[in-house]
């Protein structure tokens, strides 16, 4: 087990950042490219990848099998359940790439359940929580409540 008296990486993971908080977990079979930021206090669950244009703030959770593309935000406090999934581009070609990739925000306190499918472009509020195998394909306002496919919305939230 290594660390850089910053971050905790295990050993059998790729991580090419420099931009890792204090207290961060980083654990094996992932794979960090260089131009990634990660915050304090965070857990990078085995078998995941984090591309280089995504933030990831303080406190987030980002369980095995997620895929965090160009594009991606990820604010203080979120929870990404296991298998969750994200996209960047609306219109996927072989070999042929946008100039620049949409912009995905999921914004502090959120959550979002095992399975899950975000679509690109996609901003999910503050406190929301997208049900487990939920299809995002438009906004989710702050502490809604989405489940389906697609997303519907089906309650809000306590707000305290």
């Amino acid at each position: 087990m290594t660390s850089n008296n910053l971050a905790f990486i295990h050993p059998l993971a790729d991580v090419q950042a420099k931009e890792i908080g204090v207290g961060t977990n980083i654990w094996q079979f992932n794979v960090v490219l260089a131009g990634a930021r990660i915050g304090a206090n965070c857990n990078v669950s085995a078998h995941c990848f984090i591309e280089n244009d995504v933030v990831v703030g303080d406190n987030v959770t980002v369980k095995s099998g997620v895929y965090l593309w160009d594009g991606i935000t990820l604010e203080s406090n979120v929870f990404i359940g296991p298998g969750a999934i994200f996209t960047n581009d609306l219109f996927p070609r072989s070999k042929v790439y946008p100039e620049s990739f949409l912009r995905t925000t999921v914004c502090r306190g959120a959550s979002i359940g095992a399975g899950a499918v975000i679509t690109p472009g996609i901003t999910i509020g503050h406190d929301a929580m997208v049900a487990a195998g939920a299809v995002v394909t438009r906004d989710v306002a702050p502490f809604s409540l989405v489940v389906g496919s697609p997303a519907r919305h089906v309650r809000f939230l306590n707000q305290e």
